[in-house]
């Protein structure tokens, strides 16, 4: 988080005076790590209450930087008696939707936006009996499948963790994409 220079925080794209009276210009940060470090600036880390966190799966952080996972499964409002809270929009107990929902309601989205590219096909092909390509037809079938697993994985994590896996893209040790994430493992468009 903040750059240090004799105990005082640092604000990038400001210069700053050295204890010697040496003028630093606001591009200090583009200095290179040995640079700042003759200088005499450091790095610290945030304190884990500050530190950023991923929003996708976490809610917030708690006073001592524990992080509040969000729920995989849908949550029925209660009050502090227990008691059913009924949401104002519907008249039925209020829900807050888990992880597994939202992102299976996602997937079926991104699914119908990728159909929705070739609906015209299946269409032309009720009004006029004109064949659908063979191609056309490989790739929607495609399309469904994959929707089907990727549902799947997401209803099935056990625990947070094996739902975070499935976001995560597996790495070669040379930084590019060995294996994409499964959330993201959609067959290519055609």
């Amino acid at each position: 988080m903040p750059w240090k220079y004799n105990g005082a925080t640092l604000k990038e794209g400001r210069e700053f005076t050295g204890t010697d009276g040496t003028q630093y210009p606001k591009v200090w940060m583009r200095y290179s790590d040995s640079q700042k470090s003759a200088i005499g600036i450091t790095w610290e880390d945030p304190p884990a209450s500050e530190a950023a966190f991923d929003d996708r799966f976490y809610s917030g952080r708690q006073a001592d930087g524990t992080l509040v996972p969000k729920s995989l499964t849908d949550t029925l409002w209660v009050d502090s008696d227990g008691d059913a809270v009924t949401d104002p929009m519907t008249g039925a107990q209020g829900v807050t939707r888990g992880l597994k929902y939202v992102n299976v309601a996602q997937t079926k989205r991104t699914a119908a936006d990728k159909l929705a590219a070739h609906d015209w096909y299946v269409t032309r092909n009720a009004e006029k009996s004109t064949a659908i390509p063979s191609s056309v037809t490989t790739y929607r079938d495609a399309v469904r499948t994959k929707c089907a697993e990727i549902e799947t994985a997401l209803n099935g994590a056990a625990n947070l963790t094996a739902f975070m896996a499935l976001f995560e893209n597996e790495m070669n040790s040379d930084g590019t994409i060995k294996t994409i994430a499964k959330i993201n493992d959609w067959p290519d468009e055609i």
